[in-house]
């Protein structure tokens, strides 16, 4: 395990180093669920972890222009060698501290049923958790939303 030194806001040039890394943290393809264009448009609503390795994690979130009062969590990757240390849980800190700033009442984010340990992570955090909903995102693609008053 190592330190991680600073939590800061998100810049676009971020992508490149979460791009390099987000596959072999997940073991499995996942990078084009989270394309270029959320560090580029919402990177001022989404975190960087560093320590002395480099990229320790990271959240991309976003505060809905929409949904007034509700912010939405996209993607949240932590290191495998930072896993279990709290910085998952900081992360999330960070963004709902954003999210009150902002006037939000409620923190969304989604994930794929087979997701167990995303499911418990965000039962830990006071997420309410959906039973799968059948195409979410269209048929056949079933997901589980969180929901998360602040």
């Amino acid at each position: 395990m190592t330190r991680v030194d600073e939590i800061r806001s998100a810049v676009p040039g971020d992508y490149d180093a979460i791009a390099a890394v987000v596959d072999e943290w997940w073991g499995r393809p996942i990078l084009p669920v989270l394309p270029r264009l959320y560090l580029d448009h919402f990177h001022r609503t989404s975190f960087v972890a560093e320590g002395p390795a480099g990229l320790a994690g990271f959240l991309v979130g976003l505060v809905s222009p929409s949904l007034p009062g509700e912010a939405y969590i996209h993607f949240v990757g932590v290191s495998p060698h930072e896993r279990a240390a709290g910085l998952g849980r900081r992360l999330y800190g960070r963004f709902f501290d954003l999210a009150r700033e902002h006037g939000c009442h409620v923190v969304r984010a989604i994930t794929s049923p087979v997701n167990t340990a995303s499911i418990a992570f965000h039962r830990r955090l006071g997420f309410e958790v959906s039973p799968p909903v059948p195409g979410y995102n269209g048929p056949g693609n079933d997901l589980v939303t969180f929901s998360r008053r602040l």
